[in-house]
């Protein structure tokens, strides 16, 4: 008997977020680069999301510079119309003796919309699905929405969202301060997710340290990374003080990363007070983070990537170990089972 064929595993076969739902309406049409894939993302005539390489067959022009007509995409240059298939259903300078034809059919790629957000998948060779978010729209629990882009890989975008010992640095007193608190963690890498569960943690929150665990009691803290862009961090404080930071790292270019986050938090009575105070700061976590991954990217291009590991990156480790993988074609979920534990201070 043969072996049984197996497929590699890319990039290319997972979810990339592209818009949020509400930002695609009918007469939108949307510039993408995904996997340095430029796209063109509408929605067809019956409403679905639609994706396609952001070329017109014609003359090479970009479609994502054209308008929307009952539900047809029509380039900007000379008119020609597509359809949700990528099919050219009209061409003007043909007048009535158009007819459509297989040559003419642009590239189309599989979308979906999960969560409120528009998902697209260049490849479909392997059976994925993309990341459900925690708690959307689930009773009792808010949700704040940011997008922004990085200069960096979402290698490095990925391992600075689950990063702690940087927080005290970047961001003083709004996210940590300096301490030298003694912290532990369990890091876990298993079929192609990467967990880091801490110990320890109490009041060293910034300044909404009062609000969020004014007893200083001890912090349920898990981060997650999830094949091969999403970080989930989970903060549990009390029954109505629970907060998911998730951020899905969308890969234009090789230093290009566009990040949506969902800040999504339960806190009881006080869930539509804190919302705008949620969000600004989120945001303002996020700006610096920004500026100092834009530096990191700026460095890496010039001098590589060559780091000096301290125990705290184990979780870097891990999570470098299964987009290595996915690089070099294996599958990352066949990687040995390891678990880690780390002390270290912040």
């Amino acid at each position: 008997m043969e072996p049984p064929i197996t497929i590699p595993l890319q990039f290319e076969d997972f979810w990339y977020v592209v818009a949020h739902s509400e930002a695609l309406r009918a007469q939108t049409v949307l510039q993408r680069t995904v996997l340095d894939e430029w796209l063109v993302i509408f929605r067809g005539a019956e409403g679905q999301p639609v994706a396609l390489r952001d070329r017109c067959l014609h003359r090479n022009t970009r479609l994502s510079g054209g308008a929307m007509e009952q539900g047809r995409l029509v380039c900007p240059y000379h008119g020609w119309q597509y359809d949700h298939t990528g099919q050219v259903v009209h061409v003007p300078a043909e007048g009535d003796s158009f007819k459509p034809t297989s040559s003419r059919c642009a590239k189309a790629y599989d979308t979906c919309e999960q969560d409120g957000y528009v998902y697209v998948r260049l490849r479909g060779a392997v059976d994925t699905r993309p990341f459900a978010m925690p708690h959307h729209q689930a009773p009792g629990w808010e949700t704040v929405r940011v997008i922004n882009r990085f200069a960096n890989s979402v290698t490095n975008c990925a391992e600075n969202f689950i990063d702690i010992p940087h927080t005290v640095s970047v961001h003083p007193g709004i996210f940590r301060t300096q301490r030298q608190q003694k912290l532990a963690m369990v890091v876990e890498r298993s079929q192609g997710n990467v967990t880091a569960t801490y110990r320890h943690e109490t009041n060293n929150l910034g300044w909404s340290r009062w609000f969020l665990n004014p007893k200083g009691d001890e912090i349920y803290h898990r981060d997650g990374f999830y094949m091969p862009n999403v970080t989930s961090v989970e903060y549990t404080m009390g029954p109505h003080r629970r907060c998911f930071i998730t951020s899905q790292s969308v890969p234009e270019g090789e230093n290009s990363t566009w990040v949506y986050t969902d800040v999504t938090f339960n806190y009881g009575r006080w869930n539509r007070l804190a919302k705008p105070l949620v969000r600004w700061t989120a945001q303002r976590i996020i700006d610096q983070d920004v500026a100092v991954l834009g530096v990191q990217g700026a460095a890496i291009a010039k001098y590589g990537t060559q780091f000096h590991h301290t125990p705290a990156d184990i979780i870097h480790v891990y999570v470098e170990s299964i987009r290595d993988a996915i690089a070099a074609g294996k599958d990352p979920r066949t990687l040995p089972h390891k678990s880690t534990d780390v002390t270290f201070w912040v």
